[in-house]
């Protein structure tokens, strides 16, 4: 077949809104309860084969860790090998597939999350990752719908783009998978990331090895189905459950390391590309490494600020998901002439917020996702009680009991430099420096310097002139800025997704760019009558 083909104009996937009596409900109450009542034996999945080790991981939902939802395989070394060698088999025919039967294998993916699969794998979001109906609708259907249609559209006009020819000759780009296999490391925290780093990369033409979180293999487990039934090749993508150390000895080893698409912590992509340079010299090629590696992510209101809208913005950007999201607001500068108001709503709202089981969907919080999670965030809370700097107005309490529950925590603190202001913390931990309202410049100058990370923030404000001072102000302090909104919720195709800084390469995942870095380019030059005779007209005699 030949011919120029228009993919379907990407419309991001409408959210459902799980009310009382409605079908999605009823739907997904059903999935839930389903889940619920089966334990699954999770393989590996390399080339064709499902593989068990028989050295397994219990699966348990963080808001209820005394149930079993399953148990999952554990990869050694070689297991990771037979993954590569699995990707490089099938990469010969994956690549030789032409464009749009690669497009038209994850448009079927996004219509089977649309439908059949949809209450499906929105159970296991909430169950393996204790989401509540509405972050995993927006996440596990939602976005991940939205990631496949719109690089779909991104990659048809990657090819489109061709260089311009003069006269006499045809000048043609060619945009090819790059020379080995992708690693695909994704994090606990959103599935839709989970399916898009190794799916983006194979869409492009690449083979992939994939590995997951632990703590997200249950969702993993049903886009691996979900890719099968869509018609990804044997070998296109093969996920495996290995420890980071053994993946690394042997994938950052192996000379056909083409690159890693990675979403996770800071530390651990650093030492990702540490050890990527030290081993450059046993390459074919220079790797592609790509990254988002969290935040420290702000808000910071003017004193011109609604304050009922910053204590919204705030409440939402700090609390949805339990703060485990890589763009949640954990640090906010509030100005003095406005605190007292949005104290007052923020400490009144919290009161309202049930925390429980993902199954009861009245909870608006959920439990973080495992042990070590909790015991970290816990230990923060216990310092910031013992700190003269610091006051807790909302939360501090916390019970391991049934789950890993953390209240929603609100620690004000007199110093702009206090640890919490500072880490990383990844659960919901909102810390607040009140500020002079007469400095909002100086303070926009401490917030840029407080943080090494780089991912979201936020401005409130009804002076233009502060929305203007503050954007130009941070302009590196933040990938993705918002005003007078929340620091979270991104949209494919609206809000291409990423930072700099600490915080990543800033390659922007839900955008061409992105897809660009898994293609190499070539460019083809014809001459259609080429010249017989090497003189050149000035050699000529007068």
């Amino acid at each position: 077949m030949n011919g120029f083909f228009n993919v379907p104009i990407p419309q991001n996937e409408p959210v459902l809104n799980y009310a009382s009596g409605s079908a999605e409900r009823k739907s997904l109450k059903e999935a839930i309860a389903l889940a619920r009542s089966k334990q699954l034996d999770i393989p590996m999945y390399i080339g064709g084969n499902e593989i068990r080790s028989g050295k397994t991981v219990d699966i348990r939902p963080p808001h209820d860790h005394q149930h079993i939802l399953g148990k999952f395989h554990i990869s050694e070394a070689g297991h990771v090998t037979d993954a590569i060698q699995a990707a490089l088999a099938a990469k010969p025919k994956w690549e030789a597939l032409t464009w749009e039967q690669r497009a038209a294998i994850f448009l079927k993916a996004a219509e089977l999350i649309a439908g059949p699969y949809r209450a499906k794998l929105n159970a296991a979001t909430m169950l393996g990752q204790s989401k509540n109906a509405f972050q995993a609708e927006i996440d596990s259907a939602c976005e991940i719908i939205d990631f496949l249609r719109f690089n779909v559209y991104f990659m048809s006009l990657i090819y489109k783009d061709q260089p311009q020819s003069a006269k006499g000759i045809w000048n043609r780009l060619e945009y090819r998978p790059l020379e080995g296999f992708i690693y695909a490391l994704t994090p606990f925290n959103f599935t839709a990331i989970a399916g898009n780093l190794p799916a983006s990369a194979a869409m492009m033409g690449n083979v992939v090895v994939w590995k997951p979180s632990n703590t997200q293999v249950y969702s993993a487990n049903v886009l691996m189905e979900i890719f099968k039934e869509a018609g990804v090749p044997d070998g296109v993508i093969n996920l495996i459950y290995p420890s980071g150390p053994v993946a690394a000895e042997v994938i950052f080893n192996h000379a056909d390391f083409a690159g890693i698409h990675f979403t996770g912590s800071t530390g651990v992509f650093q030492e990702i590309w540490k050890n990527i340079g030290n081993n450059i010299h046993k390459y074919k090629t220079y790797p592609r490494i790509v990254g988002e590696t969290g935040g420290k992510d702000f808000v910071i209101a003017h004193s011109s600020a609604n304050a009922e809208v910053v204590a919204t913005a705030l409440l939402r950007g700090a609390f949805e998901y339990q703060g485990q999201k890589c763009s949640a607001a954990s640090r906010a500068y509030l100005p003095a002439n406005l605190w007292p108001a949005i104290k007052a709503k923020m400490v009144s709202d919290i009161k309202t917020f049930k925390v429980g089981p993902v199954e009861d969907f009245r909870n608006f919080v959920n439990a973080v996702i495992d042990e070590k999670s909790f015991d970290k965030l816990a230990k923060y809370i216990d310092e910031a009680k013992k700190d003269t700097t610091c006051e807790l107005i909302a939360g501090g309490s916390y019970d391991k009991s049934k789950g890993w529950f953390i209240d929603p925590t609100v620690i004000v603190t007199s110093n702009p430099k206090y640890t919490t202001m500072c880490d990383e913390l990844f659960g919901p931990v909102l810390t607040v420096y009140v500020y002079d309202e007469n400095k909002f410049e100086e303070t926009l100058d401490l917030l840029d310097g407080t943080s090494s990370y780089a991912l979201t923030g936020a401005v409130l404000a009804q002076d233009r002139y502060a929305i203007d001072i503050a954007t130009w102000k941070l302009r590196n302090a933040a990938g993705n800025f918002y005003i007078n909104d929340k620091p979270t919720g991104a949209v494919v195709g609206q809000q291409p997704f990423g930072g700099a800084r600490a915080s990543g390469t800033n390659d922007k995942a839900g955008a061409m760019q992105n897809l660009m870095r898994w293609v190499s380019t070539r460019t083809i030059k014809e001459t259609f009558v080429p010249p017989a005779d090497y003189r050149y007209p000035f050699m000529e005699a007068e």
